[in-house]
């Protein structure tokens, strides 16, 4: 059977050609240019300790940031609107939050920096390769460490360390040392305090 033949009608007439167009709306794609603007002017280059600044814009474009939050100047985020943070969370520079869903992100929780959370893929058994999004939740007390890499869809239990540079396909557990590609459970977590 010939690669053509594999696809049904069906097939071709439910899959969304991401390749000949956008993903998603015009609204979107118009907030999302006015908040690449508005972050490149008045988020990028501030100071470092100006958080409760990019906290307040980033509440304007529709983010839910808890009290105390510190997300640095050179974090990239994606879409705003969809990215809720729970109170004394933090983002440090350089980490992608590439927010095509909800990316949920726990109380006292730390991404490090270079992390990329991806809540968008697309779907490789279709010619038109559409996107899929899948929201991602981080629980509370979570330490993402740096340049670890989040997939869509993916829950991450409270207490849970992910190891630097760390490959994340699927949930992990609750108060658990986890590490590797693809990331595994290592050890529990235990605080010595």
């Amino acid at each position: 059977m010939s690669t053509t033949q594999k696809f049904t009608k069906i097939d071709l007439l439910t899959a969304r050609n991401s390749l000949n167009g956008p993903s998603f709306s015009f609204k979107n794609r118009v907030g999302r240019l006015i908040w690449w603007l508005v972050c490149l002017l008045f988020f990028r280059y501030t100071p470092k300790n100006f958080h409760v600044w990019r906290r307040a814009i980033l509440r304007l474009f529709g983010a839910q940031i808890g009290r105390k939050c510190h997300i640095y100047p050179k974090a990239r985020i994606w879409a705003p609107w969809n990215l809720k943070m729970e109170d004394e969370s933090s983002i440090a520079d350089g980490s992608i939050i590439y927010s095509q869903d909800l990316i949920h992100i726990g109380f006292r929780t730390i991404i490090s920096q270079g992390v990329h959370i991806c809540a968008g893929t697309h779907d490789h058994r279709y010619r038109g390769f559409p996107l899929i999004t899948k929201p991602i939740y981080i629980g509370d007390w979570v330490w993402i460490a740096a340049e670890a890499f989040i997939h869509p869809g993916v829950s991450i239990g409270d207490g849970c360390v992910i190891g630097a540079r760390s490959v994340v396909t699927k949930n992990m557990p609750k108060w658990m040392v986890c590490s590797g590609f693809p990331c595994e459970p290592l050890k529990p977590r235990i605080f010595l305090d």
